[in-house]
């Protein structure tokens, strides 16, 4: 629910900041075994962007933070580890108490990361 008194409404995060760049690849990708777990945690991505968004937009920094905390460990055992650094940002952003203005602007980089992660394995990478 966007407030006039809100200065963070989904529609105010940068542009340049939520648009797609270069994929990230998860380390364990090229494991068959591990392929479809890769793809569901994907899959569940988008949810995880309309979570991140309405604790900043709600200014739930504690459940922000948390989100943050289970990103940054689920991406780890994914093998998206610029994702999880990203997320661990965030986490330490918050705890650290940075200003609204600081954990929008990370909160808006760390979606940026999740839209840019894909489980098809990196350029070159073989199947195991």
């Amino acid at each position: 629910m966007k407030s006039e008194n809100n200065p963070f409404p989904h529609s105010t995060l940068p542009v340049s900041m939520t648009t797609q760049s270069s994929p990230i690849y998860s380390t364990l990708a090229s494991d068959p075994d591990l392929r479809e777990i890769i793809r569901l945690f994907v899959e569940e991505m988008p949810e995880r962007i309309r979570t991140l968004e309405t604790k900043l937009t709600t200014e739930h920094w504690s459940e922000l933070a948390q989100t943050a905390h289970q990103l940054k460990g689920a991406a780890g055992s994914h093998g998206f580890m610029e994702l999880s650094t990203a997320a661990a940002t965030l986490d330490a952003t918050i705890k650290a108490n940075a200003d609204k203005e600081k954990i929008a602007a990370t909160t808006a980089s760390l979606v940026t990361f999740c839209r840019r992660v894909t489980a098809e394995p990196a350029p070159g990478e073989e199947l195991l």
